[in-house]
């Protein structure tokens, strides 16, 4: 079995949601669903066998591109895909070159039979990352096009008009997690933020955001750990709240985006969560499918 992790950009609209998730979930098995008003985004966890999984990619992409109209989006996450960004993950370290395969079959179909320009990363992308793609929205990427500084992998040299581009690509498990502020401002997120990410002289394998939410007014250092071997969770959050600590502000309650791998499962006081069921572990949610 193969795991994928599709992005959508929709938070808020339930019916729209569970029409996207009723279309993954043709072929694949749908895990967990995560929904952010703020963001203004939903994260599907997925699992299915290779090809099944490839026609439950398509087929919820359809969806959110029939149903997302990108040019009337206004969460705070980056974005450039009504289906912005969807990985193909490997659950054994041996099956990236199966996830590789099944991304590029989800890509030609996509830019065929959809006529979205799919754009590879990660492993399928020369280990570029979506922030290379999504800096300055969809109007930037389209100039990007137009120039020829970069070009879709599949599909049409012109953007979607209502659903824009699709971010595709094979990559190894992340951890994708936020943390709130109980004091401080945006300015320590960002600052502690800087401090956290490796791009920045932090922790390898660590993307770090700091974000105000518009609708809530909270205050959030947002992460994501692209590799787990080099960064836990735990060490990430005790970091986070060692900087925090530094500016006088208090880190207060975590968010799991997704599911959590059983390699970084450890107490929940030291994740900042009230509690970790099991139905939030990865292996632990794949076994009950089983």
């Amino acid at each position: 079995m193969l795991e994928s992790v599709p992005n959508v950009s929709e938070g808020r609209d339930h019916a729209v949601i569970a029409a996207i998730g009723e279309a993954f979930a043709c072929g694949a098995r749908v895990l967990d669903v995560h929904s952010d008003a703020d963001h203004h985004r939903s994260v599907f966890t997925l699992v299915a066998d290779a090809a099944a999984l490839a026609g439950s990619l398509v087929a919820g992409i359809a969806r959110a591109a029939e149903l997302i109209d990108l040019r009337a989006h206004d969460g705070i996450h980056p974005r450039v895909g009504a289906a912005d960004v969807v990985p193909v993950v490997p659950l054994l370290p041996g099956d990236m070159p199966l996830a590789l395969a099944t991304a590029l079959v989800v890509g030609e179909r996509v830019g065929e039979e959809l006529g979205i320009p799919v754009f590879l990363y990660a492993e399928s992308g020369g280990g570029r990352r979506p922030a290379f793609f999504r800096r300055g929205g969809p109007e930037e990427l389209q100039r990007r096009v137009d120039s020829g500084e970069i070009r879709p992998d599949f599909g049409p040299l012109r953007l979607h008009p209502t659903a824009g581009a699709v971010l595709l690509g094979a990559r190894p498990l992340l951890v994708a997690f936020n943390l709130d502020l109980e004091s401080g401002d945006l300015e320590d997120a960002r600052a502690i933020a800087a401090a956290v990410r490796g791009s920045s002289g932090g922790m390898q394998g660590v993307q770090a955001l700091g974000l105000q939410l518009p609708r809530s007014g909270r205050i959030q250092v947002s992460l994501n750990i692209i590799d787990v071997e080099q960064a836990s969770l735990a060490d990430v959050v005790a970091r986070v709240r060692e900087e925090a600590a530094r500016r006088d502000a208090v880190v207060g309650r975590g968010e799991l985006v997704g599911l959590l791998p059983e390699c970084e499962v450890a107490a929940p006081d030291k994740l900042a969560l009230a509690s970790l069921p099991d139905d939030r572990i990865l292996e632990r949610s794949l076994g009950a499918v089983h």
